[in-house]
């Protein structure tokens, strides 16, 4: 249990540090008096806060999960790993560029241009290096550390549901705006507007059932492979597109958003049909099995 009560004071630590960190982070912006810095929204500050302290608390977290090199996270040599990364990027890609084709096909979001090649080539720069860097560090934490460290005291899927389910949590907080001056306990008043997701019943279903089947699929190439690689290639596959549609689309009128989706892309029930047919296509993928570390009794 140990180990369940640290990912526990990890998470509130996250959250309501963060909170109160984001203020502080504020004011040094202010100080500093670089505009781009010192005009952004708080709530950028405060999505910065949770990076922070999450990135601080990592090794801390994954000592105390059991994961204490790099193999244990599933970070292995890079050599001979090239099929896995490949496999996974081109599975990832594919799948959200088929989601992507079926709703510009349902002309339910459009293309947006003319756009300068300026901005294409930037905006294509930009998505690449944030899936490369997003999914390298993400899969070390949710699935080398956080599920990792789970399945050395549970069931492997359970620690699969939990894990993902903790993935999910963390990127479905909303976009909120303070309304006022920042005070100490900004962040804790902007926290409860960043979960409203979870009082929104059309906001939460499917929207976080997806972001969970996401860390399902993360998760079980993690479990079947044995290492990371596969996973990040997936996950970076799938950033590149939310990144890309982001920038490149505009929903058409009227939407149909609780099918099709919003600009987020995987907040429909079409793209949790897609993440079926992955979840079937990972199955039957041929892929080496890991070992596992058996469940403490």
């Amino acid at each position: 249990m140990r180990s369940l009560r640290a990912l526990v004071i990890y998470l509130v630590t996250v959250f309501i540090g963060g909170s109160l960190l984001a203020p502080w982070l504020w004011r040094l912006a202010q100080l500093a008096g670089y505009p781009a810095l010192a005009q952004a929204p708080f709530h950028r500050f405060v999505d910065r806060s949770f990076l922070i302290l999450a990135l601080a608390g990592l090794w801390p977290l994954l000592r105390v999960l059991g994961a204490t090199t790099g193999r244990e996270m599933g970070l292995i040599s890079p050599w001979g790993q090239g099929r896995r990364l490949a496999g996974g990027l081109g599975l990832g890609f594919g799948s959200l560029a088929l989601l992507a084709a079926l709703v510009l096909g349902g002309h339910e979001r459009v293309w947006l241009h003319p756009l300068p090649a300026g901005k294409i080539a930037g905006s294509v720069l930009g998505a690449a290096g944030t899936a490369a860097l997003v999914a390298g560090l993400e899969e070390i934490l949710f699935r080398g550390g956080v599920f990792g460290g789970l399945r050395r005291i549970l069931p492997w899927p359970t620690a699969l549901g939990i894990s993902s389910a903790i993935y999910a949590l963390v990127h479905f907080l909303e976009r909120a705006e303070l309304a006022g001056p920042v005070h100490w306990n900004s962040g804790l008043v902007l926290l409860p507007q960043m979960l409203a997701g979870f009082m929104d019943w059309h906001r939460l279903v499917p929207g976080f059932f997806n972001l969970t089947l996401a860390g399902v699929l993360l998760g079980l190439a993690y479990q079947r492979t044995g290492n990371l690689y596969f996973s990040i290639g997936l996950h970076a596959g799938w950033i590149f597109w939310l990144k890309i549609y982001a920038a490149f689309t505009v929903a058409a009128t009227p939407a149909v958003d609780w099918f099709w989706g919003t600009g987020k892309m995987i907040d429909g029930w079409l793209a949790f049909l897609v993440l079926l047919a992955v979840l079937g296509g990972l199955t039957l993928w041929p892929l080496e099995t890991g070992r596992v570390p058996p469940a403490e009794s």
